[in-house]
């Protein structure tokens, strides 16, 4: 028997200590943790009905909702893991991340019925497709759709599965697909003990109580929702969903922030920057607030200033890590920092996680020199989904001569300790980009324009933005005269919003450098 504690033991747990406490708000609809402990059973006895258990995936594709937040702990309960899918990307996306990960199981919404087909098309191989929101007036005729309520306590009728799998928190409790270098995203697998190792240290470093308010800015397909719905669940507190339609208006985040009392807020540092210059927020507002948290990309220390400045009774925290180790480093940032003394920095390794910085001889370097970040600890993933050669050239040996013989992970990231231990962030080794808090490989772009007929070849390239961290640009040669909005069309049936370039640019040629390669500094510097 390998049975020990697991993600979805927070919901279970908080369930009979503060069964009528409110654990999920969604606009104007609630779930208590005591219903949300019942339904999310009775789901996943729905899965097991269905063939789902221990190693299967189980697809998320539905908007942020109650019935999203259900299915996760429903996977979970059932012993499998769950596979979140932007549900805004394209389907052929989409599709590609079903084949990758075998998902014969999809749950998802009505809102979502007008993609099924194309998912299908696209060589999904789906099975059974789990309607979580009831209604099936109107959904497309397909053999595969059940529809249930997972929300109505008229749902009881099915069995509620309290046997207890034979798991342990090595299993795998989710796979977060990102960007990839190939054109292809890849999925990062990550276990129960990565999750909570990462939770733990959350709920302690922030101190999270059973009477806070916590907000759920980030899509489940972002790791920040990792803090976001179980830190919260293992303080029995509350999260509240905001909504996708407001998370891209500062004023309607200051308004949700009021209404909602969230007292813990977690996002990537450009909302926090559209929230300090057009949240129309005086000094003193969201007076509920008490400590603010940003991770994903560097936040320009001129918006951080302002922001402190608005909120000066919050605390503020820099947290730092890939998607494949969650957060491995945190900065409290004691004051405002000072005009001219650039970013501040993104602090030292949290508890559990042990970081070091390596030069190209892979030799640890010595204090204030710049060097390549490598990680290990609990919260590492386990590797790439159906990828043992790129699990091998991140998951690595550890290099270090009393090296205790965990693997390392390679951040790709380059840092230099401070003289107070603290790390700064340099830039990256390789050509992977953060914007609006997304990592994005530029050849995953590229691989996408290229895919145009009319297209020749193309280079991405980022370009410095204080608002977003970074725009991405597009060069391109093309074969017949073509504008730049169907070439930005054409890219968004091929990868997520966030990844449609920002410009485009038509060109003869491209620059090279002497060897001949693109000369993608000359590119990012042309920018208008």
């Amino acid at each position: 028997m390998t049975y020990r504690f697991l993600l979805h033991h927070l919901v279970t747990e908080a369930a009979e200590q503060r069964p009528d406490a409110v654990a999920v708000v969604d606009r104007d609809r609630s779930l208590t943790y005591g219903e949300l402990d019942e339904r999310s059973a009775r789901l996943a006895a729905v899965l097991a009905e269905r063939g789902v258990g221990v190693g299967a995936r189980v697809g998320l594709y539905l908007d942020k909702s109650l019935e999203a937040v259900i299915g996760v702990y429903a996977v979970l309960r059932s012993g499998a893991a769950y596979v979140p899918i932007d549900p805004r990307s394209p389907p052929a996306r989409s599709a590609y991340i079903l084949r990758d990960c075998e998902v014969t199981t999809l749950l998802t919404g009505r809102a979502r019925s007008g993609t099924w087909s194309d998912l299908l098309a696209e060589g999904a191989p789906l099975q059974h497709l789990l309607v979580l929101d009831g209604l099936p007036d109107a959904l497309p005729p397909l053999g595969i759709v059940e529809v249930l309520d997972a929300t109505a306590a008229s749902h009881a009728a099915a069995p509620i599965s309290t046997r207890r799998h034979e798991s342990s928190d090595l299993d795998l409790a989710y796979i977060l697909y990102t960007s990839g270098s190939t054109g292809r995203p890849k999925g990062v697998m990550l276990t129960h003990r990565n999750a909570l190792a990462f939770v733990h240290w959350a709920r302690e470093e922030v101190q999270v109580g059973p009477d806070d308010r916590l907000s759920s800015h980030a899509p489940f397909h972002f790791d920040l929702s990792v803090f976001d719905l179980y830190v919260t669940a293992s303080a029995g507190a509350r999260v509240c969903l905001l909504p996708s339609a407001a998370s891209v208006f500062p004023v309607e985040i200051a308004r949700f922030i009021d209404e909602q009392r969230i007292t813990v807020w977690y996002s990537v540092p450009s909302i926090l920057t559209m929230l300090a210059e057009h949240g129309n927020l005086e000094p003193g507002a969201l007076e509920t607030l008490r400590t603010v948290v940003f991770a994903g990309e560097v936040f320009p220390s001129k918006y951080l200033v302002k922001l402190m400045g608005l909120l000066p009774h919050a605390s503020f925290y820099n947290w730092y890590g890939p998607t494949e180790t969650n957060v491995c480093t945190s900065y409290r940032v004691p004051a405002p920092p000072e005009a001219g003394v650039g970013d501040i920095p993104i602090g030292r390794s949290i508890d559990g996680v042990d970081t070091f910085v390596v030069g190209n001889d892979d030799v640890v370097v010595a204090s204030g020199e710049v060097g390549e970040l490598l990680v290990r600890g609990s919260t590492v993933m386990r590797g790439y989904w159906g990828d043992p050669e790129k699990t091998a050239s991140r998951l690595v040996t550890d290099p270090r001569p009393d090296a205790l013989g965990d693997p390392v992970y390679r951040t790709g990231d380059l840092v230099s300790e401070l003289p107070g231990g603290d790390y700064r962030f340099h830039g990256r080794v390789d050509n992977q980009i953060k914007s609006r808090g997304y990592r994005i490989e530029l050849g995953e772009i590229e691989a996408a324009v290229n895919a145009h007929p009319s297209v020749i070849e193309c280079a991405a390239v980022a370009v410095p933005d204080e608002l977003i961290s970074n725009r991405i640009k597009v060069v391109a040669v093309v074969a017949t005269e073509i504008a730049g909005s169907e070439l930005a069309a054409f890219c968004a049936t091929r990868v997520p919003r966030y990844m449609v370039p920002d410009q485009f640019e038509l060109r003869l040629a491209l620059p090279r450098t002497s060897t001949g390669k693109i000369d993608r500094v000359a590119l990012a510097a042309s920018d208008g």
